[in-house]
């Protein structure tokens, strides 16, 4: 046997006893698991031969071509994910950005095994019609203690494309009970809007912007247009789409181009509003990430926000902020939108990802009037909001909104550092908190990199043309990013 190779075996049996007692560490000794401190361990290339094997049975009931690899997720923990051949590696994607304290963390562990919890996992009541007990007491404790500022009006749903669809519902219905004048629908209303016809189903649309991405259901998708795989072959609506600012870097350089340039997608935005009104389909709502994700990781300032929700008021217009992926606690305050000073609240936040439960918080005049209106049969999981409720206690008594904070600002750094030592081949580094991104020059080199981070223990997305995601939990620790950092600089000398 080869030094190098029994070096990797008893590497990796130190990872698997560390693991071991990683799972037994108590909930009040927990931060990260000792065993991270051993870094990555690759025994297979990936897909190892099981990912290959499970993959091929899978692609002869489904299209496999998405699958990346399989996962034992009983031995993935804390930052780290582990693969059905044995291979250990630190995630930077996190279920695309949805696993807030990393794997089988034990609270989350403890919270499933109590008894007192089993009846929410093990029933999946319809909670329009029949709550459980405790719904109340669990939907107090866990989503109305996240509430965004000025807001306290809240639904749960099953995902974030269910989320924004019936969210828009919402803006819809106060908009029409506005143009009634508060009298209720008429007959030939109730009639018509059951053959998809006005003026029971009317000529009125949303705003949504360029490289936007809220979902993959038919309403959502209206408003997404990143990649044509979202799109192509399903009908749309014609529905306006308005430019997201394109902003140069660092923010603090180019201070007067980008209020310019956000200036410039305002005016567009009340451009495309009055024309839509001169064409008799009204925008109802404007629905905007507040940093677009999927599209790039492309971030505003907050005059920009703070225009757009001048613009909505002005034309009677709901605001939709769309949090699914940068909320709880992601970037350091809980929602993004905090960090934008809004004069008033948003109308609608919808949130999803690292919230466990999908669905959305609103104000008041957005609230339906009569049931089965904001509706389906599970509108959400009782199971995921208890497991929230524990969540948001992790969070406030670890001070994880500030460790992220500082953390995001340590992964930055790094960012950085190679951009600075690699401008031909990085550019436009950028983050806030736990979101972080860099640009390579062409979408080839950018999959290169991340496929070589691959082979050395680092796992990553992308997004955009050719910009690499950073994804991270809420309990990423500096040395981490250190290990990234040191695996990114190894990758870049060998482009």
């Amino acid at each position: 046997m080869s030094s190098s190779l029994l070096a990797c075996q008893l590497r990796q049996l130190k990872y698997l006893v560390s693991a071991n007692s990683y799972l037994k560490l108590s909930q009040a000794s927990y931060t990260v698991s000792n065993a991270e401190s051993a870094g990555p361990v690759l025994i297979t290339p990936i897909p190892g031969p099981k990912s290959k094997q499970l993959k091929s049975e899978l692609d002869q009931v489904q299209n496999t071509d998405a699958v990346q690899f399989f996962v034992d997720y009983e031995k993935s923990y804390g930052n780290y994910i582990v693969d059905v051949d044995g291979n250990y590696l630190l995630d930077l994607y996190t279920q695309i950005a949805s696993i807030p304290l990393g794997y089988n963390h034990p609270r989350i562990t403890k919270v499933l095994t109590n008894p007192s919890n089993l009846s929410s996992f093990v029933n999946r009541p319809a909670l329009g019609v029949f709550p459980p007990a405790d719904f109340v007491k669990n939907i107090n404790e866990s989503l109305l203690s996240a509430t965004p500022p000025g807001m306290n009006q809240v639904i749960t749903m099953g995902c974030g494309a269910c989320s924004i669809e019936h969210a828009l519902k919402a803006a819809f219905m106060a908009f029409r009970r506005k143009e009634r004048g508060g009298k209720p629908p008429s007959r030939e209303e109730l009639e018509t809007s059951l053959f998809n016809k006005p003026p029971g189903n009317p000529n009125i649309s949303v705003l949504s912007f360029k490289n936007a991405f809220h979902g993959r259901t038919m309403g959502a998708l209206a408003l997404t247009h990143t990649k044509w795989t979202h799109k192509l072959d399903f009908p749309s609506p014609d529905w306006p789409i308005a430019s997201f600012p394109s902003l140069r870097y660092p923010l603090e350089d180019f201070e007067h181009e980008n209020s310019k340039e956000e200036q410039r997608c305002l005016a567009e935005v009340e451009d495309l509003i009055n024309h839509y009104q001169k064409r008799d389909n009204p925008v109802a709502c404007v629905a905007i990430e507040p940093i677009q994700c999927e599209g790039g990781d492309n971030f505003a300032s907050p005059q920009f926000f703070q225009g757009l929700q001048d613009i909505c008021r002005k034309n009677n217009i709901a605001l939709l902020i769309d949090e699914v992926q940068t909320g709880a606690g992601t970037t350091g305050k809980f929602w993004v939108h905090e960090y934008f000073n809004l004069r008033d609240p948003p109308d609608l936040v919808t949130f999803a990802k690292k919230m466990l439960t999908g669905g959305f918080y609103y104000r008041d005049h957005l609230r339906p009037k009569e049931g089965y209106r904001i509706f389906n049969t599970w509108i959400g999981d009782p199971s995921k909001v208890v497991m929230l409720k524990e969540v948001l206690k992790v969070i406030k008594e670890e001070q994880l909104l500030q460790k992220t904070t500082d953390t995001g600002k340590y992964m930055l750094h790094k960012l950085i550092a190679a951009q600075n030592k690699y401008p031909h081949l990085l550019s436009r580094a950028r983050g806030l908190g736990a979101i972080a991104a860099i640009d390579f020059p062409d979408p080839q080199t950018r999959d290169k990199a991340v496929a070589k981070l691959r082979e050395l223990g680092i796992h990553l997305g992308t997004c955009g043309t050719s910009t690499l995601r950073i994804r991270p939990t809420l309990i990423l620790e500096k040395k981490h990013v250190d290990i990234f950092a040191d695996r990114f600089h190894q990758v870049l000398k060998q482009l």
